[in-house]
């Protein structure tokens, strides 16, 4: 059985940093492009960042660019989101997803297996 669990989210206040962390378990985890996605109330779920499996391509949403930093450990089958200089408009539930077949693509439907997520708040 896939399961991919984040972790991590919590409250922080404008400008602070955050790291989430995803568990994957049940798949070849090497062999998967792993991402980042959020999902903000009232908003369709949208893009973050992505990595493959040897970390030699990663992509990020232009509005993260700069602050957030994928990565990954295939080791322990776990990939990470540091977002820095966190904003209002990140709030959101964020939820990992693997790939198989893909590259670090933003593209949803390419994703076969998702996490249940982790709630974001970013408020003064």
């Amino acid at each position: 059985q896939v399961r991919l669990l984040e972790s991590g989210g919590g409250l922080v206040q404008p400008g602070d940093s955050m790291r989430l962390s995803c568990a994957a378990s049940g798949i070849t985890f090497s062999w998967y492009t792993m991402a980042w996605f959020r999902q903000a109330p009232g908003k369709e779920r949208e893009f973050v960042a992505a990595i493959t499996w040897g970390s030699k391509n990663i992509s990020y949403a232009d509005s993260v660019k700069g602050r957030f930093t994928i990565s990954r450990d295939n080791a322990m089958k776990m990939v990470y989101l540091q977002m820095n200089s966190l904003q209002p408009e990140d709030a959101a539930v964020y939820s990992c997803a693997a790939d198989r077949w893909g590259g670090a693509t933003a593209l949803l439907e390419n994703y076969e297996y998702w996490g249940q997520g982790t709630q974001v708040t970013v408020s003064s």
